[in-house]
């Protein structure tokens, strides 16, 4: 081993070879010293060795081989490495039917786009409801009656003939008044939008989806909601379009 170890390293040629012809870019590396290189272009390589070191020759797609280095080799000054290709097995796989033909242009007709109408479908879930409906009111506020409230303190039983009569509370007429106001301004964004259409809105006015909401508070100071209450249609358009235009300067700035 000592004798091994003083020896004179020795520069050897190599090429690197396959059933197909050269191979280029392989990579050679000694064990023993660490060092390495690669095969050229036309598979050539060259490496200092010595009698008993172990060289590693490996390439992508081939088969790693070791050589030893031996005296025959060191008085050849040349070596010929044939590496063998791997075989890759490809795990097995279901092939499922899908209706794509292979063409882009084709294609990517089926595949659905997230415009904007769609895209505030996903946002506000009513694309199913009609809010045009004469008898539709959110809650059946309008149809139903303010509660009657027996308390001892907000009551005053009245007994004759058999009967009772009761006083509801002072102010629970205009609770349920409240109420019924904010439900109203709670539905009107989802109303307008059903009555005048999407293509109105983002298409015609140009007002971003995820503004619409502020858009309809920049304009509420106008009195909006009342004249949509009051079936003034025409007129609560034509102030959407006029304060559309300030509006896009304000959201611009």
């Amino acid at each position: 081993m000592s004798l091994f170890s003083q020896e004179k390293r020795k520069l050897i040629t190599g090429k690197v070879l396959d059933s197909t012809g050269i191979i280029k870019n392989a990579n050679i590396i000694n064990f023993k010293t660490k060092q390495g290189t690669f095969s050229s272009e036309q598979g050539l390589f060259r490496i200092f060795v010595s009698r008993g070191d172990s060289l590693s020759v490996s390439s992508v797609q081939h088969t790693p081989k070791i050589i030893v280095i031996t005296e025959r080799i060191l008085d050849q000054k040349d070596l010929n490495v044939l590496l063998k290709a791997a075989t890759y097995t490809l795990t097995e796989f279901e092939l499922k039917r899908h209706n794509l033909m292979g063409r882009l242009g084709i294609d990517s007709k089926d595949v659905p786009k997230n415009v904007q109408d769609s895209l505030l479908r996903n946002v506000m879930d009513f694309s199913n409801v009609d809010f045009i409906q004469k008898d539709f009111e959110i809650d059946a506020i309008d149809e139903a009656r303010p509660p009657i409230v027996n308390t001892m303190a907000g009551a005053i039983g009245m007994i004759g003939a058999g009967a009772a009569i009761v006083m509801p509370f002072r102010g629970s007429a205009k609770l349920w008044a409240l109420r019924k106001d904010l439900a109203q301004k709670k539905a009107f964004p989802y109303k307008i939008l059903s009555e005048l259409g999407e293509k109105f809105f983002f298409d015609e006015l140009k007002i971003p989806v995820d503004r619409y909401f502020h858009f309809l508070e920049y304009c509420n100071s106008l009195n909006i909601e009342t004249l949509h209450k009051e079936g003034k249609l025409l007129e609560l358009i034509k102030i959407l379009r006029t304060e559309s235009l300030s509006y896009h300067k304000i959201i611009k700035d």
